[in-house]
């Protein structure tokens, strides 16, 4: 019996039929393909130790230094990095634990509830420490309030469905505040080499341009840990499975510019959180009022650097994997006889 237009039948023959592989290729797509982030386990690990290195090295400079004015203006000099560090460990750390919901859920709704209850627990860890550990003083309950909440926005951020790019954003953060703290040993000699001299205007000169060599470098180092993480995940899950999608470049984009999103939300999380203790450091003195200005304003600066070179290097680096476009062949033209 002939198919008419009008007539209603069970199934269609001339239709193919699906294989099995493609009516499973969608959950494959959204477990593995992008809420998994490799290497969370070992990024938590070493985000955990450079925040109990930040929170060892606060309390020893608080804990060394004279009681009252000296300690509120140490704690206010401290309280970026502790910030930062919580912000990165709190992401690790809900990295590692939605991995294991990866593989098993592609529930957005649980894969962020678990994301922000990690980090709500190193959160509380990380503040209990604080207080356990520091001094009793007016700044420690500040301390532990801001690097908490820190950390659960941190957990927060590692909610995001593309769990690669997370990671990679992670792991870029973790690299470029080591390289801060590490640049810091370099910053004398380079004071000197921009001719930093008795005078005040020179020492400024040189201390802008030292500012902004490390902030360029900082952005290279991110830029380029972004991209090699990203690279690294994509050729993991492809031996694991082909169909993997590969990551367009938004998302080489917004991994080499997420570090420097992270050091200015670590901006806001210390102005609002930590602004009673750095209006204590402030008034200490006018000298302090002005210290506490320009250290702000340098923290924002060298943000915005670490944002736009970042994201600029990750995607020159992404550019040059890119192979040149094949064009289809042309279509034969058929040559008809002139009569």
């Amino acid at each position: 019996m002939s198919n008419q237009p009008g007539s209603s039948t069970a199934a269609e023959p001339d239709q193919p039929e699906v294989e099995p592989a493609e009516r499973a290729a969608p959950a494959v797509e959204g477990t593995g393909a992008t809420g998994y982030a490799p290497g969370a386990a070992l990024l938590a690990l070493l985000s955990v130790g450079w925040l109990a290195a930040m929170l060892w090295s606060t309390r020893a400079a608080i804990s060394s230094a004279a009681a009252g004015v000296t300690a509120i203006s140490l704690s206010a000099y401290a309280l970026p990095g502790v910030i930062s560090a919580a912000l990165v460990t709190g992401a690790a750390v809900a990295l590692a634990v939605t991995n294991l919901l990866a593989r098993r859920s592609d529930r957005t709704t649980l894969r962020f509830l678990a994301a922000v209850g990690a980090g709500l627990l190193v959160g509380l860890a990380t503040a209990v420490a604080i207080n356990l550990t520091y001094a009793d003083n007016a700044t420690t309950n500040t301390i532990a309030g801001t690097t908490a909440a820190a950390a659960i926005i941190g957990g927060a951020v590692a909610g995001a469905r593309s769990g690669r790019v997370v990671g990679a954003i992670a792991a870029a953060a973790l690299a470029t505040l080591v390289f801060v703290v590490a640049f810091s040993r370099a910053r004398d000699p380079l004071s000197d080499l921009f001719g930093a001299g008795d005078s005040q205007e020179s020492v400024l000169t040189a201390a802008k341009w030292v500012s902004r060599t490390e902030s360029l470098l900082a952005g290279l180092i991110a830029g380029l840990v972004a991209f090699g993480y990203l690279t690294w995940a994509r050729r993991r899950a492809a031996r694991r499975d082909p169909a993997t999608p590969a990551l367009r470049w938004p998302a080489y984009l917004l991994a080499g510019a997420g570090p420097g999103l992270l050091l200015l939300l670590t901006e806001v999380i210390i102005r609002v959180g930590g602004r009673g203790l750095l209006d204590l450091a402030a008034a200490l003195s006018d000298a302090d009022a002005v210290a506490q200005t320009s250290l702000g304003t340098s923290r924002v600066d060298n943000g915005i650097w670490v944002l736009f070179v970042g994201a600029l290097t990750t995607l020159i680096a992404f550019g040059r994997t890119l192979g040149p476009r094949v064009e289809d062949d042309p279509e034969p033209v058929e040559e008809t006889d002139a009569r």
